[in-house]
């Protein structure tokens, strides 16, 4: 049985991949900062059918936590077959250039950014184990640098010097990954489940849950022929939804 990693998982987005996920078939770790809440989130699932998911303490900032997380998954499965780095925060809105809090920018990327590359790195090894390793990083649409030069975009007046510019750092650093990782059966992408209604914005997002978990996995559970180092973005209208970086 394959095993996944979600961070963040235990609510929006990162809840319905944990549901996608064990309809498939996979054993998922459900990643979440409050271990009690997230075994409640647990049971809840089981009593609705859900099957093979374990709720695993994992903070991205604390490198404590990660290790810790790491050590379960390595002494329970031997090895972690996908990662999805799911765990991410907006920050204080608005975010302009000019008068941002610099301690709120780091704080966004300390989670969206940093936290990602801590819990990679910690992982890792575990993934090269698998036959068929996956590192999905979830990005935004804000993070595109061609989206936002670009006025006839609908989300081009919308702009933030922490969130956005997080995710273009994180897209960065799934490009520079995918190509360490190319001459082994790694798929690493970034992949943006488009602006979905979640407690993230309030519920404000066009897309639901389903759909922005489906797409995800769509872009994650790919053959040995799929493509590595690319952008997908749920928002983009063509049948390939490859997004401009």
């Amino acid at each position: 049985m394959k095993s996944v990693l979600i961070t963040g998982a235990n609510r929006s987005i990162g809840l319905e991949l944990t549901k996608q996920f064990s309809k498939k078939g996979l054993f998922v770790y459900l990643g979440t900062r409050d271990l009690e809440k997230g075994n409640e989130v647990v049971k809840q699932l089981s009593e609705e059918g859900f099957e093979n998911i374990k709720a695993i303490q994992i903070d991205v900032t604390s490198p404590d936590s990660i290790l810790a997380a790491k050590n379960v998954v390595e002494s329970e499965q031997g090895k972690l077959d996908i990662l999805i780095n799911n765990a991410g925060i907006s920050g204080e809105l608005p975010q302009n250039a000019s008068n941002t809090n610099i301690e709120e920018i780091r704080k966004v990327f300390d989670t969206n950014f940093f936290g990602v590359i801590s819990v990679t790195q910690a992982f890792l090894e575990l993934l090269k184990k698998s036959e068929n390793p996956r590192i999905s990083n979830i990005t935004s649409g804000l993070g595109s640098l061609t989206l936002h030069s670009d006025p006839s975009w609908k989300y081009y007046n919308f702009k933030s010097a922490a969130y956005g510019t997080s995710k273009t750092a994180l897209n960065a650093y799934t490009v520079v990954l995918a190509f360490e990782l190319k001459d082994l059966p790694f798929k690493v992408n970034a992949i943006d489940p488009g602006y979905t209604a979640t407690d993230f914005n309030h519920h404000n997002g066009p897309g639901s849950v389903e759909s922005a978990a489906s797409f995800i996995i769509k872009h994650t559970l790919t053959d040995e022929n799929g493509p590595t180092g690319q952008f997908f973005s749920n928002d983009i209208e063509d049948e390939t939804g490859v997004s401009p970086w």
